[in-house]
């Protein structure tokens, strides 16, 4: 925004988004990614209503949503800025701001139930050996995919290791996940190999007389980021002549999903991903049944 134009969400209505995220932040432990989300999810809705966010009524919020799905937005795009406004709301009231809730009304629009991007098994194999490991940064990134694919974590939650999570004695990896929640997940033999090759002689090469808590690392000595590990990923999937340059939550994906394949427990599987709900992991049982189906088809007679 110029600074030199006034700001078009009020005064008030700036201050309570800031302290409605807050408050989340504090009672959950919510990432800066997220915390931005509903900053930008509220003051969004706020410059698109003709009276200050906080006092607007259910008719008016509802039209802003119906208008956002009418001139093309996705309806899960819509879906999380309701989800924003409904949380929103909620505290207004617990807080006293105001005495009811315009949000309760106002119906959630209908979202297709999208099945995660995954690769298959031979895809997967591909791609983690796309790095050239004579190299330092192809050692680091073939450490990068092998823990990835092994543990399903988020890239969030890869990129933010540091030392006294990891334990290759052990073979496993303490993860903090949303909600500040920690759970442990197994390392497995393969990862905890490249993990240890590249601790050994890649890292200290990248970093020099550098010092860092972070595992994984830049040509610079800096902690890796979200942007630099995808551009990365994306570079060893051309390499790997995959046909879609997956994402690195692909990865995850492929994790839940193999998994479940070769017969995993979807408790088990909710645990390792660190998910709060059942209901959350169990697309992947979609996935796997697609996966099933396909095979099906191909190789019975009767498919």
């Amino acid at each position: 925004m110029n600074p030199a134009q006034p700001d078009p969400v009020s005064p008030q209505d700036a201050a309570l988004i800031d302290a409605f995220v807050q408050a989340l932040w504090l009672e959950e432990g919510l990432s800066t990614h997220t915390q931005s989300a509903y900053r930008s999810d509220l003051r969004l809705t706020a410059r698109a209503l003709p009276c200050p966010l906080w006092q607007a009524e259910a008719t008016a919020l509802g039209l802003v949503l119906s208008a956002r799905l009418n001139t093309g937005q996705t309806s899960r795009s819509v879906a999380r800025q309701r989800a924003a406004l409904r949380r929103f709301f909620a505290w207004l009231r617990r807080e006293g701001h105001r005495a009811d809730d315009p949000m309760t009304s106002i119906p959630a629009p209908r979202l297709p139930r999208a099945l995660p991007q995954s690769l298959t098994e031979a895809e997967v194999e591909r791609l983690l050996q796309a790095p050239v490991v004579t190299e330092v940064l192809g050692l680091r990134d073939r450490a990068m995919l092998e823990l990835l694919y092994a543990t399903g974590l988020r890239v969030s939650e890869l990129i933010g290791l540091s030392f006294g999570q990891i334990s290759l004695a052990q073979g496993v990896v303490r993860v903090t996940g949303k909600g500040n929640k920690d759970r442990l997940v197994p390392l497995g033999d393969e990862a905890a190999h490249w993990l240890a090759r590249y601790l050994q002689t890649a890292r200290p090469a990248l970093l020099g007389s550098r010092q860092t808590a972070s595992v994984f690392v830049t040509e610079r000595g800096e902690a890796m980021t979200r942007q630099a590990f995808w551009y990365r990923i994306k570079a060893h999937a051309r390499q790997a002549g995959l046909s879609q340059l997956p994402s690195p939550h692909t990865l995850r994906h492929a994790f839940a999903t193999h998994l479940l394949n070769h017969g995993a427990d979807l408790r088990a599987l909710q645990m390792l991903l660190g998910h709060a709900d059942l209901s959350t992991t169990q697309i992947y049982t979609h996935v796997a049944t697609a996966r099933l189906k396909m095979l099906h088809a191909a190789h019975h007679p009767r498919g």
